[in-house]
Formats: structure tokens, sequence, C-alpha cells
């Protein structure tokens, strides 16, 4: 069916909207290494992620986990989750930083590109902290998606490389906003989650305008290279922020623990939360359809 001309987005003028983002940039930043403080103790009994968004919420082995091992799963599945952000807070540097090596260093859009790897470069470290500070492992993806998203900095532009970006971002941010202001949640998160989200909102817009820019461009071939290689990119995202090893941490089998996790409908639903704000706007552009639209389902952020 055809989109009304009247709800496809629309995009600022590229060097205005930089300008503005620029200027919010210098007007509001946080340094992690100063903002946050690393040595507090961490709060008894809080949690590190709120239960209903465990991946094993709702399920039968859930309600055989006592209170302690359900925050424990929980510290273990946010420590993984912020080894993924920052897995692709790193690609997403590279995928910026081509963008600047192939454009006009003077503009203001290419110094906003700049200014944003600067706030990821902070974001990183941010989430390495976290991890340490949690006492978890560094889980990140599986090394064989590790040795494959080397190839993304090559094969990802244009709309599609800022889409990606914009899913990582945002899922990961609305399961971040639900934590920043929950007192059941440890001190220590929730400033994490305030900072990311307060920098990210610059990050989302500037995004957002790219994708919007981008799509007129397209040619139906490269329409279909672009709306597979996002769908691609996000399945491999969302199946990564659940990992077999956080399950083996609290005694749980990880291979029972991580097939009953994909099948939870509990779990299901948290993914497609975390994309209620992105996948609509995906959708008017043009990005969802074609030959990702089984990925998009298996990555649950569509029904």
């Amino acid at each position: 069916m055809a989109r009304a001309v009247s709800s496809v987005p629309k995009a600022g003028d590229r060097e205005k909207t930089a300008a503005r983002l620029l200027a919010s940039s210098a007007r509001r930043f946080y340094d992690p290494e100063v903002d946050i403080d690393w040595d507090a103790p961490l709060a008894e009994g809080k949690h590190y992620l709120l239960p209903h968004r465990c991946s094993l919420y709702g399920t039968e082995l859930w309600d055989r986990m006592s209170e302690d091992q359900r925050i424990e799963l929980g510290r273990h599945e946010m420590a993984n989750i912020a080894g993924v952000g920052l897995w692709f807070e790193i690609l997403l540097m590279q995928l910026l930083l081509k963008a600047a090596y192939n454009g006009d260093a003077t503009s203001r859009h290419i110094q906003y590109a700049l200014t944003e790897v600067a706030d990821e470069c902070r974001h990183v470290t941010m989430f390495g902290r976290l991890v340490e500070r949690l006492g978890c492992p560094p889980y990140g993806p599986r090394p064989y998606l590790h040795r494959m998203a080397k190839l993304l900095p090559t094969l990802a532009y244009g709309p599609a490389m800022y889409g990606s970006i914009l899913v990582a971002e945002e899922v990961l941010d609305r399961l971040q906003r639900e934590m920043a202001n929950d007192d059941t949640v440890q001190p220590l998160l929730r400033m994490v989650n305030r900072i990311h989200v307060t920098e990210e909102a610059r990050h989302v817009t500037f995004a957002r305008e790219e994708v919007v820019r981008g799509m007129p461009r397209l040619g139906r071939a490269e329409l279909h290279y672009q709306q597979y290689l996002i769908a691609l990119v996000s399945f491999y995202v969302a199946r990564s922020l659940i990992h077999p090893r956080a399950y083996a941490a609290v005694g749980l089998d990880p291979e029972e623990a991580y097939g009953t996790a994909h099948r939870n409908p509990h779990y299901q639903q948290t993914l497609r939360f975390g994309g209620e704000r992105i996948m609509p706007f995906l959708d008017d552009v043009g990005l969802i359809g074609g030959p990702g639209m089984r990925l998009w389902r298996r990555a649950h952020l569509l029904e």
C-alpha cells in the first residue's frame, strides 16, 4: 500500500541541524571519568535490569529461581548489553569516520559527525568501566559475529548505515529511559543511563535526518540492498542482547536457558518494546520491506 506523502518524515537543512547539534553538544556533555563515582558501593538488593526486562521473566526457569539469582541474572545480562553496546559504538565510530573521510571537514555536518565520534569514545569507556564495576566478564558479541562485523564499515553506507545505527541506539535508549528514573535500579546504572540517554538524543536526530535525506536517491535494486542490510544488522544486534555464558554464570544450563529466552513471549515483547519508536519511522521512510522482512520478524522487532 502506498504511503501518504504527509506521513513521510521530512529533514531539515543539513548545515542548520548540524550547527544546532554542535551548540547543544558544547552546552551539555558528560565525562564519565568525572561525572560518575565508580568507587561508590553497589546498593544491596537493587536491580541491574528491571525484572520484567530479563530474558527469562515469565518462564518456568524464572519461577524456579530465587530472588538473589534473578538479581544476579540481571547483573550479567546488563553487563552483556553494555558489552554489545560498546562493540556497536566502536563500529558506529568507524562508520562516522568513513563519512568524515569522504566529506568536507569545514562543513558543520562533518564537524558534528566528528563531535559524535568524541561522544562515542566516552560512551565506550563508560560501558567498559561499567562492565568492570559490575564484576562480570566482557561478554560482547559471539566470536563469529565479532569477526563478521569487521565487514560492516565496508558494506554499510547511506540510509541503511544510519538506520542500523538508529536501531542499535534506540532499542537501548528505550530500556535505559525506563530504568533511569526507577529507584529500584542500582544508582550507578541510573547515572550511566541518564548520561547515555541525554547524549544519544542528539545522535538520533542526526541519524534520522540522514536516513530521510538518503531515501529519495535510491533506485529499486539499491532500495532492496538497503532494506536487506539494515534488517541483517538489526537481527544480529537483537540476537546479541543475550548470551549463553550469562546463564551459566548464575547456575543455569546455558543452552536450555538461551533457547528458552528466545522462545519466551515476554522477552520477545521486550524487544518489540525497544523497537516501538524506531520501527514506525523506518517503515514510514521505506526501509522496512523486501528481502529483509523475515529477519525483522526473527529479531522479534516486528510481530
